[in-house]
């Protein structure tokens, strides 16, 4: 690797800017770097922790619910005053047409279907546990563990295939071990009786938070913050290029410039850091494009819950989070986000709002002024195990390392991380076994 005066030199570089890169440099400050960098395309800190302003609106893409005794704060504990305490319910839409529980429901999902249903239900659950020896699939997982019957009536089964973007059965186990244990818990005898003897859901442990009113810029600005008090330096908005190493050092092109690293961190896509290095996928790694329309309403709405789930046997949208309940009406209008697979209605804003207004207007969700604020378009939103996607993960990972490249996070190490607080102790993890 030539020297160069236009090269810069830092101890370690950070590629990415969301949950997983920040931490990374915090980490890394605490491990006696003098002088970090972190690198972005993006143009604000946060990854996929995106808000969206549409006049006087503020919406996600995504929905995104933090704790205040998240790990995150340990490294900015100055967010924790940023947030906004709030308590969310969470709610879905059966494939009967009616709004219940999230998840599951004693009451509607067993209860409510009567002696007939019950004994159909059971024979199913008994037949898939002699019959499915071997997982394969998170289809096969989800039966196992409610039956086909269940699978269908809660809905479950409708909601795998929009969130995937294709047939539960062609998603590998590995995911719905690592992210789908909750069907596993609802399914045990004694967690059953225990919730259908309670009167009411148990209390999270901790408070309930939302970012701020201005948006995650806002908030993440304050880890900028820090993490420049303490050395760090933030090229954001830029383009990568080529990515070479050599005598345990890291070269990477930034526009006319040259980065120069002792140690390189990646939370990037991990096809996106193989292409840096000039290294050919063995295969592609299938990831979700995530479609958010964006909406303000006037009227009366057909559910209570401020996170509703798509569990019916119609509509393409998956998830929609009311904004509103969180921080008030804008200009005597609620507002809200809604997630679909960007597969399932062609890349195309339009017919994901004709498809949705469709169907919420069937089942009497949203009956008044309904209008279509904006959308956006998130490529990489999450990934999906299709068949030794995880093996082939591992095997990229290996390839990089043996570069001397730490590849982490949901992007960097091909891993459905849902919340920041799984986000930061992966990090953690990853990068203090160095």
């Amino acid at each position: 690797m030539a020297d160069s005066v236009d090269c810069e030199r830092f101890d370690a570089v950070v590629l990415g800017a969301g949950i997983s890169g920040l931490v990374a440099a915090s980490i890394l400050q605490r491990q006696g770097a003098r002088s970090v960098l972190v690198i972005d395309e993006y143009s604000c800190l946060g990854g996929n922790h995106i808000d969206c302003k549409v006049g006087d609106y503020t919406f996600d893409v995504g929905s995104y619910i933090f704790q205040d005794d998240s790990p995150l704060l340990a490294h900015f504990p100055e967010l924790l005053s940023l947030y906004i305490p709030i308590s969310p319910s969470w709610g879905r839409l059966t494939p009967q047409g009616f709004v219940t529980h999230y998840p599951l429901s004693i009451a509607d999902d067993l209860l409510r279907a009567g002696p007939i249903e019950w004994i159909l239900i059971l024979g199913s659950v008994i037949a898939a546990r002699l019959s499915r020896r071997r997982i394969r699939s998170a289809e096969d997982f989800a039966t196992f563990w409610i039956g086909a019957r269940m699978l269908m009536r809660s809905g479950l089964g409708y909601y795998l295939d929009r969130f995937y973007g294709f047939p539960a059965d062609k998603v590998d186990a590995k995911f719905a071990e690592k992210r789908m244990l909750w069907i596993r818990e609802h399914a045990r005898l004694r967690n059953l009786f225990r919730r259908w003897v309670s009167s009411a859901p148990p209390s999270p442990p901790n408070q309930q938070l939302a970012r701020p009113r201005e948006g995650f810029s806002f908030l993440y600005r304050k880890a900028e913050e820090r993490l420049e008090a303490q050395g760090a330096r933030f090229l954001l908005g830029v383009k990568m290029g080529r990515l070479e190493s050599h005598d345990g050092t890291f070269s990477i092109a930034v526009g006319d410039r040259r980065i120069v690293g002792g140690r390189l961190v990646s939370t990037i896509p991990l096809s996106q850091i193989q292409a840096l290095c000039g290294l050919q996928a063995q295969r592609e790694l299938k990831t979700v494009t995530l479609m958010s329309l964006f909406y303000s309403y006037s009227g009366q709405r057909g559910f209570k819950q401020s996170i509703l789930y798509n569990f019916s046997s119609k509509g393409a949208w998956k998830r929609l989070t009311i904004h509103s309940d969180f921080y008030g009406k804008c200009g005597g209008r609620e507002f809200f986000s809604v997630e679909l697979n960007a597969e399932h209605v062609a890349h195309d804003a339009r017919a994901g709002d004709r498809d949705f207004r469709e169907h919420t207007k069937a089942n009497r969700l949203f009956l008044g002024d309904l209008r279509l604020e904006g959308s956006h378009l998130l490529a990489n939103a999450y990934p999906i195990y299709t068949e030794n996607a995880d093996e082939d993960a591992k095997h990229a990972m290996a390839v990089l390392a043996k570069l001397g490249i730490e590849s982490i996070g949901r992007q960097g190490s091909f891993d459905y991380q849902p919340t920041a607080r799984d986000s930061t102790l992966k990090a953690e993890a990853a990068l203090q076994r160095r």
